[in-house]
């Protein structure tokens, strides 16, 4: 997992992507002795279906839940992109909150931090999921199937919940990570707290866990460039972790809490995106992270774990290939057909070039993925592509891979 982990961050800092990798969280990086001191030292076992206040280990329902965030302002809740059963967790949380008086604000890890209109409308119940899709451009801004996200879209529409994107867009990640924060302007370096720490050790530490000691790209890479993709982490954590207190709304309204729908490895141990928001914030902070069961796991991990079932992934089909990206006005070819894939059993190769999927013209991933989108795992697809100047269709089904269902 952990090399997969390494791949994605890389292809995403050289895509100018917004997002920690999708399955931020190992059982490795899970059982680390980091963070908060009087936690660090005890494990607890997760509980499936279950809630622990890790301070304690008292196993809690929603409801308790609820009632011992009453005084936070802002939780980030961890997830795997692509794993249901996380975002069943933060749509649980989010009503149970609801419930018990609270007027959550959805803060989101797929969107920038630019005004966007579509948010708005999409709140205000203006929208229908296509359009809603169309004007926000869940493809361009988001690599991940949008049913993993759709029933919390729905939940935040009927009950005219605020939707608010927290990230740095892409140019702003670009340069932090080749010259530093001091290249940002003035403009640009307040959506950051007024101190960024890049010095924090454990945090430095929690990074490199994600990382596999022995991947090809990870061992090859200089300390400059390796400084440059923790720079980029940092710029997610404190980009992320800002905004989400700045969504409040002033003067403050003491029912308003801010739940941020975020990668997992931004959450863990407290030292992402909380510990960066905390430099200059005064309300109360507080983090939740599922866990897959059955698991052991040490205690300052989040301050609230929930356990979930294992469960094979992604939840909701992929392709199974990446694109080079557009080379002038011609489709982007494939760089690479991920093992037992659906595309690898309908024998896409790399340096094939997608043409349509169904009669939907496919010219790059984020058409790509919208049409992917309209599918379930078993349903069967005509996938059209040119090979060495030869058009053909090949006959697809989208399966699991067996290997992500152990």
């Amino acid at each position: 997992m952990l090399r997969r982990l390494c791949c994605a961050l890389l292809a995403g800092l050289v895509a100018g992507g917004l997002a920690w990798p999708a399955d931020a969280a190992s059982s490795d990086v899970e059982q680390l002795r980091l963070g908060d001191p009087a936690r660090r030292e005890r494990s607890i076992d997760v509980v499936l279906d279950g809630v622990t206040d890790t301070a304690s280990g008292e196993l809690i329902d929603t409801v308790e839940l609820a009632r011992r965030l009453q005084d936070v302002r802002v939780l980030f809740i961890g997830e795997e992109h692509t794993n249901g059963e996380f975002h069943r967790v933060q749509l649980r949380v989010i009503e149970a909150l609801k419930a018990a008086g609270r007027k959550p604000i959805i803060g989101l890890e797929m969107f920038p931090w630019d005004p966007q209109p579509a948010l708005e409308r999409w709140s205000r119940g203006e929208l229908d999921e296509a359009r809603f899709l169309d004007e926000s451009r869940w493809y361009e801004m988001w690599s991940h199937h949008y049913g993993h996200y759709r029933d919390i879209f729905r939940y935040a529409r009927d009950q005219r919940l605020k939707l608010v994107g927290l990230n740095a867009p892409r140019e702003v990640v670009r340069t932090v990570r080749g010259k530093g924060f001091e290249a940002l302007s003035p403009e640009l370096r307040v959506r950051f707290p007024p101190r960024v720490d890049l010095s924090n050790a454990e945090h430095r530490t929690l990074v490199r866990a994600y990382f596999d000691d022995d991947d090809p790209l990870h061992a090859k890479m200089s300390d400059e460039a390796l400084e440059g993709i923790y720079r980029a982490q940092v710029t997610w954590d404190a980009a992320m972790g800002w905004q989400a207190g700045q969504a409040l709304t002033v003067p403050a309204d003491p029912r308003e809490i801010v739940v941020v729908l975020i990668g997992a490895g931004h959450v863990a141990y407290d030292l992402g995106a909380a510990r960066q928001l905390a430099s200059g914030f005064k309300g109360r902070i507080a983090s939740l992270i599922p866990v897959t069961v059955p698991k052991r796991i040490n205690a300052a991990y989040a301050q609230f774990v929930w356990g979930v079932p294992r469960t094979a992934q992604p939840t909701l089909p992929v392709l199974g290939v990446s694109l080079m990206g557009r080379l002038g006005q011609q489709p982007s070819a494939v760089i690479q057909v991920d093992v037992d894939s659906s595309a690898a059993t309908a024998g896409v190769r790399v340096g094939d070039v997608l043409r349509s999927l169904d009669g939907a013209v496919i010219d790059g991933t984020a058409a790509l993925q919208r049409k992917v989108g309209d599918y379930d795992w078993g349903d069967a697809a005509r996938l059209e592509i040119e090979r060495a100047g030869v058009r053909m269709t090949l006959p697809l089904v989208f399966r699991r891979s067996p290997q992500e269902a152990q």
